[in-house]
């Protein structure tokens, strides 16, 4: 079991306001854009499209970071969804702003932020702990502990 090292260091991003609030949890990545309308499962959280490296994987409660949105505008609508049946993720970090991205995480409500200092793909790994104050642009990473 992954846990986070107490004493790593604390690695800050900055980054663009796009749903303000605090969130933090941890972290779920992916270098695969996301599709909302038929790549999630709204009831659950769920990412359940074919081909991506995440399916089968829940992001509720995460911080999500990712590249970003693709597929329809039925994007908002699933992810209406998830706010709605409480499987939201508690954040999201995404590189490629779009519409449909922007009024994603708009009807989500999860604290969003884009156009960072650094690219978060290459700083946050899966399990990390993940601090986001959006209101601030600025994300807090605390490293997992390597498994032995």
């Amino acid at each position: 079991m992954n846990r986070i090292d107490p004493d790593a260091e604390t690695i800050v991003l900055r980054g663009r306001c796009v749903v303000e609030g605090t969130a933090e949890g941890e972290a779920l990545v992916t270098r695969q854009a996301i599709s909302g309308w038929g790549g999630i499962d709204s009831r659950t959280g769920t990412i359940v499209e074919v081909r991506h490296e995440l399916r089968g994987v829940s992001f509720a409660g995460k911080v999500l970071v990712f590249p970003g949105a693709k597929g329809s505008s039925g994007w908002s609508n699933a992810f209406h969804l998830t706010r709605s049946l409480g499987v939201a993720p508690a954040a999201m970090l995404f590189n490629d702003m779009s519409a449909k991205i922007a009024l994603g995480a708009v009807v989500t409500r999860a604290p969003a932020l884009t156009d960072f200092d650094r690219d978060p793909l290459s700083v946050i790994e899966t399990g990390d702990w993940v601090r986001v104050d959006a209101d601030q642009g600025i994300v807090e990473v605390r490293k997992k502990k390597a498994t032995t």
